[in-house]
């Protein structure tokens, strides 16, 4: 009778306990649904990471316990051992240290305005490249009689070791500090190493980035003096450096402009454009787009235009100082800059395409190179980034930075000296 009572109230009580549980968890869920209607509560997901955590957490003590076992008497110290063991499970994070990356201010054209670009102005890009194209058959087909005529004419001396020609960047007047050896060039990891730096955002490969082919483009003027030959322009007018009035054109980058132009002009005798039209002084995020119908404008009303220069200045960590020595001078560095319209992420971007872009990466190669040669250190890597950056409307279209905020204005005027030399050798018919 008394074990029969005894197992009545074990089973009351599991059958309470069991009530008291049921209860418990129905409470937390009605507290979990009220506190996610008021947007408190955790995700579901957190609660799982939070559970994975908890296990990684636990694994990671037992391997690094196995790890110590491993040490032995003559170990190197335990931050490094263990630093080495990081390194052996993610070999990934040694590499990571070897990335050389600059900081640039530039940003990119991809914008509202750009985007709303409708399927008309698509068609009618897709007419102009096949425009393009048919002209650039015909124009390599007439440089290649040209070539053909000159090759009869040109004594042998003038002839590469292995038989090649030339290219009219070697026949530059001037001694050359250091020689940069072809074949080298032609090696893409060696190119890619010395000469650039790519964004994260894109990619390319050695079918664009080609030196052989880049330097075979002739990027000689092709038109006389007698009417505009290059545009200079600000898509950031308002770009001022640690010594500048902040609205004076007088020491930004429009100052350099004024600088560059003239040296173009009574020193090498091209016809220069100085536009000094603002674009950023409202919104610096359009600046591109507001530039566009301006260029388009100027390049309509002088067609003899065959090159434009988009002059800016960097933007960096303030304790970056980008200063080489030229001639004696205290000088701003430069930096060639190149948008490739292809992003990694989404890949081609056909309503930002351009059709010059294989001469706009020969272009800023040729001068990257030259100014190697006649003034080393002068030159940053190029930087190669997604997007158009408006250098579309030209096959010698080239954008400059020329030093950042922490440089004075006498090193970027300074540049200009060097910088207009190398367009000079580049250009120079």
């Amino acid at each position: 009778m008394g074990k029969a009572l005894v197992k009545k109230r074990k089973r009351k009580g599991n059958y309470k306990q069991w009530l008291l549980g049921a209860v418990s968890v129905l409470f937390v869920f009605v507290c979990y649904q009220n506190t996610a209607v008021l947007g408190n509560a955790p995700a579901l997901s957190q609660v799982v990471n939070f559970v994975r955590e908890e296990i990684a957490v636990a694994s990671w003590k037992n391997c690094m316990m196995a790890m110590l076992c491993e040490r032995q008497e003559n170990a190197p110290a335990l931050d490094s051992f263990l630093l080495q063991k990081l390194q052996d499970f993610y070999p990934v994070y040694a590499f990571s240290e070897t990335i050389a990356e600059y900081d640039t201010q530039i940003e990119s054209d991809l914008n509202m305005s750009m985007l709303a670009e409708n399927e008309n102005q698509k068609e009618q890009e897709e007419e102009k490249e096949k425009r393009d194209s048919q002209n650039e058959k015909e124009q390599k087909k007439e440089h290649k009689d040209k070539k053909e005529t000159e090759d009869k004419k040109e004594p042998e001396e003038n002839k590469e070791s292995d038989g090649q020609e030339t290219v009219a960047l070697d026949l530059a007047k001037g001694d050359k500090v250091v020689e940069i050896s072809r074949e080298k060039l032609n090696d893409f990891d060696y190119l890619i190493q010395n000469f650039y730096q790519v964004d994260r955002t894109t990619t390319i490969d050695g079918n664009e980035l080609n030196a052989q082919a880049m330097l075979a483009k002739d990027m000689r003027l092709q038109g006389g003096n007698e009417n505009v030959q290059i545009l200079i322009y600000h898509t950031h007018s308002q770009e001022g450096y640690i010594d500048s009035a902040p609205g004076d054109a007088g020491s930004s980058v429009v100052a350099l402009g004024e600088r560059l132009t003239k040296l173009l002009t009574e020193q090498y005798g091209f016809n220069v454009l100085h536009h000094m039209g603002e674009y950023d002084v409202a919104d610096r995020d359009n600046a591109y787009s507001y530039a566009g119908p301006a260029l388009e404008q100027i390049l309509s009303e002088n067609p003899s235009i065959e090159v434009v220069i988009d002059l800016h200045r960097d933007g960096v960590s303030d304790n970056i100082h980008l200063v080489s020595e030229v001639n004696g001078k205290q000088t701003a560095q430069i930096m060639f800059f190149n948008g490739l319209s292809r992003t990694t992420a989404n890949g081609n971007i056909d309503y930002l395409a351009n059709p010059n872009l294989a001469d706009n990466l020969a272009f800023s190669f040729q001068l990257k190179l030259a100014a190697e040669e006649y003034y080393p250190g002068f030159a940053r890597a190029t930087y190669l980034k997604g997007y158009r950056y408006n250098l579309h409307y030209r096959p010698r279209s080239l954008l400059v930075e020329v030093g950042a905020q922490t440089n004075t204005l006498e090193e970027a005027m300074n540049a200009m000296e060097p910088l207009a030399d190398i367009i000079h050798r580049v250009l120079a018919p």
